[in-house]
């Protein structure tokens, strides 16, 4: 955005500089061309005097000597005309490009010619001045001077260097000045975006600062901390509602499956299966309550970061997962290379437990699991590979939604928070998660930032 307004600004600037200078540099270079004219004029209407007074053949060697004369001090050719257009005293460059000049064909027909324009750097043309020889109101001729420009032409590209130079300065200054504009006026903008971006990965406590820019985005900025304040209000509360719900309802829980248990020893055993299925139904409401809590956990502060070797981590946890692995005769494999990552080694192993915890349970009997260790960029990756039936495309929709199971797996034992937990203990540290099909089973992969000492420094 700073980009856009630096051209916009800048566009306009440059364009009023431009209809300033541009008629600056013509009137300079009209001005300059107007001033030699008129010395050339002044030197053409003296020798049509002195060409008046050459009456006879005798006279021209006199005015051919005041004509060189004139040639031989100021470099400029001088010549006069008969009233057919022949040379009469002087020495033309080029007669046939001279008749050719439109001032030359005005002033033997008496009329005094119009002064260029301009001369402009490139134009390399000689300035051809011609007034008219009178002799008792006849024309009888024509005084001619033609002046070489490359002096001239000289002075107007100086002073046209010297408006471009300061129209570039003038640019520069304006570029700089915008620039420091556009700065102001974003800064609570960036401010902004670097809140909500931190608001989104979790970090609820952030706020913009508000003491810069203009009042309008100030503002915004208050009201943007306004809600951020109510954001973070409610969330607070509904984390402090299911952590205080989770253990309020343990303990009643907790009596009612020992009286139940008490009560099952004095039932008929027609009635055992409705025990029975009532016991199942309060243990499942037990791990619910459970996992509320440990999302509750997960979404609390937790530890800084801290560099860990991942592969050590993995294996670590191997001898846990292996124990409800064994049970169905899955087999575990760990493959990659030791990577180090930059994360809270307690989050990260209770997001590995509930990814792998899935992939053996949804994985058939005599399957195999592979948990892969490796780097891509700025980011080390954890990959559970299992052998299970995978997501359709509806189901990738809602997989994470706290709660929500697969209506082909509801006869698994599950709640429906595994991922939803693991993707809040992944956002503490600045991890994530994501999961796609393969050609057989999914592949649930841990992304974990690596140490800062680690990351690339070019992309």
């Amino acid at each position: 955005m700073r980009g856009r307004i630096n051209v916009l600004l800048l566009g306009l600037v440059v364009c009023l500089l431009l209809a300033l200078s541009v008629p600056l540099a013509w009137s300079i270079a009209a001005r300059a061309t107007e001033g030699v004219f008129a010395d050339r004029l002044n030197d053409a209407e003296r020798f049509a005097g002195l060409a008046e007074q050459a009456t006879t053949d005798a006279d021209l060697p006199w005015l051919n000597s005041e004509l060189a004369r004139y040639q031989q001090v100021y470099g400029i050719s001088a010549i006069t005309l008969d009233r057919d257009g022949a040379v009469r005293a002087g020495a033309a460059p080029s007669h046939q490009a001279l008749m050719a000049d439109p001032s030359v064909h005005a002033a033997l027909s008496g009329r005094r010619g119009e002064p260029p324009p301009l001369v402009a750097p490139w134009d390399h043309r000689p300035l051809v001045v011609a007034v008219p020889v009178l002799r008792a109101g006849d024309v009888v001729g024509a005084a001619v001077t033609i002046s070489p420009t490359t002096s001239l032409r000289q002075q107007v590209a100086w002073w046209w260097g010297l408006v471009a130079g300061g129209v570039l300065l003038a640019v520069a200054v304006c570029a700089w000045v915008t620039d420091r504009l556009a700065r102001w006026v974003l800064r609570p903008v960036r401010d902004l975006d670097a809140t909500t971006h931190e608001i989104a990965q979790g970090r609820f406590d952030a706020r913009v600062a508000g003491t810069a820019g203009p009042p309008e985005l100030r503002r915004l900025t208050a009201s943007f901390n306004s809600m951020a304040d109510a954001v973070q209000t409610a969330w607070q509360r509904q984390r402090s509602f299911v952590s205080d719900a989770s253990h309020q309802l343990r303990n009643p829980l907790s009596a009612l499956l020992l009286r139940q248990q008490a009560l099952g020893m004095d039932l008929p055993s027609e009635l055992r299966g409705e025990w029975a299925d009532a016991q199942a139904e309060a243990r499942r409401l037990a791990r619910i309550l459970d996992e509320l809590l440990a999302l509750a956990t997960a979404e609390e502060s937790v530890s800084p970061p801290t560099e860990i070797w991942l592969g050590e981590l993995v294996d670590e946890r191997f001898a846990s997962w292996r124990a409800n692995a064994d049970e169905r005769a899955i087999e575990l494999e760990r493959t990659g290379a030791e990577v180090r990552g930059f994360a809270d080694s307690t989050a990260l192993s209770s997001a590995l437990d509930a990814v792998v915890d899935n992939a053996i349970k949804f994985s058939p009997d005599g399957a195999q699991v592979t948990v892969d260790v490796g780097r891509a960029g700025d980011e080390a990756i954890i990959t559970v590979l299992d052998e299970g039936p995978g997501l359709t495309a509806d189901e990738f929709a809602r997989i994470g939604n706290r709660f929500w199971r697969s209506p082909r797996h509801q006869n698994i034992e599950g709640s429906g928070l595994g991922v939803s937990i693991s993707k809040a203990l992944l956002a503490s540290f600045g991890g994530r998660l994501e999961v796609r099909n393969r050609e057989r089973g999914l592949a649930v992969s841990v992304f974990v930032p690596v140490p800062p000492d680690q990351r690339l420094t070019s992309r």
